[in-house]
């Protein structure tokens, strides 16, 4: 199975992303944060490196005419479009609702106060364009090295 480039480099892109995530809190805040690579949102893009690297192979191994490019693109634009549209729109939305949380905290007793939504959903545009570059970056590399 991992011998399949359409599963390999989506998997292989998802992963890299997921890991530089991590790094890439370590460089700029200066600390450890391995729970970044378990949680969505964030620079890059881990949904748009799996979708460019899917797209990007099936471009690569079975040509701009088949039915795999045809499906992987379509999917892949609906992706990259939730990821900067609407699940970026709910982050910002939990984000107001914290701050009224926070807001009215003092009408809540401790035990009845409602958790923090969690705000980090979405990607940015940049956040996706490292994503698309990182996923086709990978397709060429397995398919450079993967002799499929």
């Amino acid at each position: 199975m991992l011998t399949n480039p359409l599963i390999l480099s989506p998997l292989l892109a998802m992963v890299i992303a997921q890991i530089s995530k991590v790094v890439i809190v370590g460089l700029i805040d200066h600390r450890w944060a391995p729970k970044r690579a378990a949680e969505t949102g964030g620079m890059p893009s881990s949904h748009s490196a799996a979708m460019a690297a899917l797209c990007t192979s099936s471009l690569l191994y079975y040509g701009v005419a088949s039915p795999f490019f045809a499906i992987s693109l379509v999917f892949g634009i609906i992706v990259v479009y939730d990821a900067t549209g609407i699940r970026r729109a709910a982050g910002r939305h939990a984000e107001i609702l914290n701050d009224l949380l926070a807001e009215f905290s003092h009408l809540f007793d401790e035990k009845s106060r409602p958790a923090a939504l969690k705000t980090l959903l979405g990607h940015s545009y940049p956040q996706v364009l490292a994503g698309l570059g990182l996923g086709t970056a990978i397709a060429f590399i397995v398919k450079r090295f993967l002799a499929v």
